[in-house]
């Protein structure tokens, strides 16, 4: 059983940024600091299937692509990596892109690589605060700059760059051409509301993103029965006995804690490792109507001396 304040790991990106607040204290005038990375407190413990990050953006990623499990696993590494993105913050006018504008031939694909067109070939849109983004692995993406993203992955460091803006990083054009899907991304599936609290946002084969909004001054019971990461993304509460502001995170297996939500409410980035929702995974504390309802009808039992005869529908409706 595990429920511990999740370590911070940070790493300098020639397109980072200086300043994180107010997701993180880090930044500093010398350093730009691209990646903010949430590690496991235990550090004996065995690594997470999943891995929790922050990105900062002043310039333009790389365009790039990950493998899936399969060609990862050729290559001597355990899985490959599908990841998701939430914006957190916005610039006006900032851009992911995912996919191709147009299908096309490995050769084709190849020759762009080569000739750095495949920086034309991918396809920009709009990225604005509150947006979510599905890349399966083989999806040519990028990300644009003047962006705050949360992003949730397959653990893996796996990457192959096609065009590097350039910054005159190795390419891995004979990787990228192997793995990349060839057309146009599918769109991902609109975000649906599970509760009046939670809010599904990605579900894969890998792992289930949702948003968890809480009103103020309640109290609600968390239980993460899979390896499960949460951030906060806005207000504040106690997990457990620990504090939780914005831009902390969290991670659980097989615990449960008690939110005792702040003044202003709180929103919180969750994942885990399953590929549905789980139903049961938030409980309102606050909430006595089924308590109240049991406790009526037990009370009309022993009234009437007879308990045996309340009715076993009504009961199985409370429980």
């Amino acid at each position: 059983m595990t429920f511990e304040h999740a370590d911070v790991r940070t790493s300098s990106k020639p397109w980072g940024s200086h300043d994180l607040k107010p997701w993180n204290r880090s930044g500093n005038s010398e350093t730009a600091i691209g990646e903010v990375m949430f590690d496991r407190a235990e550090t004996q413990a065995p690594d997470p299937a999943l891995l929790l990050k922050l990105l900062f953006t002043k310039q333009k990623l790389s365009i790039q692509v990950h493998p899936d499990d399969a060609f990862a696993q050729t290559m001597g590494m355990a899985n490959g990596k599908t990841e998701a993105w939430y914006v957190l913050s916005a610039e006006d006018g900032a851009q992911v892109a995912i996919g191709l504008k147009q299908p096309l031939t490995q050769p084709e694909l190849r020759s762009a690589i080569a000739d750095g067109s495949i920086a034309d070939l991918v396809k920009w849109q709009a990225a604005e605060v509150g947006d979510v983004f599905f890349i399966p692995a083989g999806t040519i993406h990028a990300i644009g700059a003047g962006l705050v993203i949360a992003e949730i992955q397959q653990r893996s460091d796996t990457t192959f760059r096609l065009f590097d803006h350039g910054r005159s990083r190795e390419l891995h054009i004979d990787q990228a051409v192997a793995v990349a899907d060839l057309g146009p991304a599918i769109p991902d599936k609109t975000p649906t509301y599970l509760t009046v609290e939670r809010m599904k946002l990605v579900s894969c084969a890998f792992f289930v993103l949702e948003r968890i909004d809480l009103p103020p001054d309640g109290n609600w019971e968390l239980q993460a029965q899979q390896e499960t990461w949460a951030l906060v993304t806005a207000g504040d509460a106690t997990m457990g006995s620990m504090r939780a502001g914005v831009g902390d995170a969290f991670f659980a297996e097989a615990d449960q804690a008690v939110i005792k939500v702040g003044r202003n409410g709180l929103t919180i980035l969750l994942a885990y490792a399953d590929s549905a929702s789980q139903p049961g995974l938030l409980r309102d504390l606050n909430d006595r109507r089924s308590d109240l309802a049991i406790h009526d009808l037990m009370q009309a039992g022993l009234s009437s001396r007879k308990p045996a005869s309340l009715p076993l529908r009504s009961m199985e409706g409370h429980l």
